[in-house]
């Protein structure tokens, strides 16, 4: 599976996709990671990527040409268009969840990430690639470059053999968010700190049970900022 960049930041992109699952990902051949810098594709002497809104308004926005350009380097199968998914990052797109990074792994060969910045992108693109928007969560951030991996990251995860066992995705076993290791007895400024006892005792269908609580009870915390 391949997954494609076009962005001004390439820096950003390139050092989380060399570290830790994606370069093992990429080692194995099991993911390809292509990153463009879209000032290398601009007509403007400057290498200058956006410009002034039409209508006014503050900001710019990211010119048309050098995007097209961009993804016209990537010299995709146009006859597997199907197998490929062109993707904005967008606050106001749909928004990305596990299950999406399942069917993303499974439909296509080919995911191109257009990384906006500033206002946005010229809305052309949009309508000429036919792209999809989608947003990590309703929040604004400064570019498309952190969403891009975070779709990425949740999407090799699904990639057969890129972690090994199937049993290392957390979401097809009971995972509790509160896990320990060693030691048992943990002290810290002369107060110990216990792993609890139930997870030492050796019984696994307790194990088990104490796991799908504790996973319960986090699903039920309310979604506010905690004191």
């Amino acid at each position: 599976m391949r997954f494609h960049f076009l962005t001004i930041f390439p820096e950003i992109v390139e050092s989380y996709l060399s570290e830790a699952m994606l370069a093992r990902a990429s080692d194995k051949r099991l993911a390809k990671f292509v990153v463009r810098n879209i000032r290398d594709y601009t007509k403007d002497k400057h290498k200058k990527t956006d410009d002034r809104p039409y209508g006014g308004g503050p900001g710019m926005v990211m010119t048309a040409q050098p995007i097209l350009t961009a993804y016209d380097s990537l010299k995709l199968n146009l006859q597997k268009r199907k197998r490929q998914k062109v993707v904005m990052l967008s606050p106001s797109g749909i928004l990305f969840t596990n299950a999406l990074a399942k069917q993303f792994a499974k439909r296509y060969d080919d995911v191109v990430f257009i990384c906006g910045r500033y206002e946005g992108v010229d809305d052309r693109v949009r309508k000429i690639l036919k792209t999809s928007e989608y947003s990590i969560g309703s929040f604004v951030l400064t570019g498309g470059e952190l969403p891009a991996l975070v779709m990425t990251d949740a999407i090799v995860r699904q990639i057969p053999g890129v972690l090994g066992k199937s049993e290392s995705l957390e979401e097809t076993r009971t995972a509790s968010p509160h896990v320990y290791t060693r030691p048992e007895v943990l002290v810290y400024k002369k107060k110990k700190y216990n792993v609890p006892e139930i997870l030492i005792g050796g019984n696994h269908k307790q194990i088990e049970l104490w796991r799908a609580s504790q996973q319960k009870k986090s699903e039920k915390k309310p979604q506010s900022v905690e004191n």
